[in-house]
C-alpha cells in the first residue's frame, strides 16, 4: 500500500512539483497551502509523513509542527521540514520541534524522494519489545513515556528517540557518527557536533531524577549508555 504524503507549501509551482514527484515515485499525496488546509485534510486522512515549508502564511511551519507533536494523535507522524534556513541553531530548533529530517531549497527530486523514503522506512513500526527497562528507566515507545525511578521525564522527540536507541544497546560504545546513522539515518541533515549537543541536553533533563550519569562519555570514541555508575 502506497504511503499518503501531505504537502504543505503555499508556493503553488512548488506544491505541483512536489506532487508530480511523488506520484512518479508511487506516493499518494494531499496538498495544503496553509495550516489551515493542512488541518482541513488531516481531518479526513492522517498522512503517513508531512511536507511541510517551513514560511508558511499566518502559522508557520516550525509552530504547526510543535502542534502537531503535542498532539497523541498526530505526534508519532514524520516530518521533513522543506526550508532555506541552515544555520545550526535552525538545525537544533527543527530537531526540538521534532523534525525528522530537512531538504534544503533549491533541492532535486531525486534528492527528495531519497529523504521521503529514508524517513518512512526509519519511521515505520517494527516488531519487537514496546516497553524497554534499564536501571531505573523505563521507557514505552507506543505511549511514547519515559519514567526515570517511576518518575515522568518530559523529553523531546528529538531526546525519547535518542533514549530508545541508547536502552535498548546498553553498554556499547557508538561513536557520533554511529548514533547519527542508527538514530537519523544517513541523510539526516544534522552532523556530529550536534550529537554533542542532543546529548548535553539529554543529559540535563535525566539530571534531576539522578539518572544523568547513564549517558557515558567515552573519551576519543563516542557514547554509551549503562546503568553502572563509573
Amino acid at each position: 500500500m502506497s504511503a499518503n504524503i501531505l504537502i504543505v507549501e503555499d508556493e503553488p509551482a512548488i506544491r505541483q512539483m512536489l506532487g508530480f514527484t511523488l506520484s512518479d515515485g508511487g506516493f499518494n499525496f494531499l496538498e495544503a497551502a496553509d495550516v489551515p488546509q493542512a488541518q482541513q485534510a488531516m481531518g479526513t486522512i492522517i498522512p503517513d509523513l508531512i511536507l511541510l515549508d517551513w514560511m508558511l502564511p499566518g502559522i508557520s511551519g516550525m509552530d504547526f509542527a510543535r502542534r502537531l507533536k503535542r498532539d497523541p494523535r498526530t505526534s508519532g507522524i514524520p516530518i521533513i521540514m522543506l526550508t532555506a534556513r541552515v544555520t545550526e541553531d535552525d538545525k537544533i530548533q527543527g530537531l526540538d520541534s521534532g523534525i525528522d529530517d530537512y531538504i534544503t531549497k533549491p533541492f532535486s527530486t531525486r534528492e527528495l524522494l531519497a529523504r521521503v523514503r529514508a524517513v518512512i522506512r526509519r519511521t515505520q513500526p517494527v516488531a519487537g519489545q514496546d516497553v524497554i527497562e534499564l536501571g531505573a528507566i523505563r521507557l514505552d515507545k507506543l505511549t511514547h513515556r519515559v519514567l526515570a525511578n517511576n518518575r515522568p521525564v518530559a523529553l523531546s522527540p528529538t531526546a525519547f528517540r535518542l533514549m530508545q536507541f541508547f536502552i535498548s544497546h546498553p553498554e556499547r560504545v557508538y561513536s557520533r557518527a554511529q548514533l547519527l546513522d542508527a538514530v537519523w539515518g544517513d541523510s539526516s541533515y544534522i552532523d556530529e557536533r550536534t550529537v554533542d549537543v542532543i546529548v548535553r541536553r539529554l543529559r540535563r533533563q535525566l539530571e534531576p531524577f539522578g539518572c544523568k550519569d547513564y549517558i557515558q562519555t567515552v573519551r576519543s570514541i563516542g557514547y554509551r549508555c549503562s546503568a553502572l555508575i563509573v
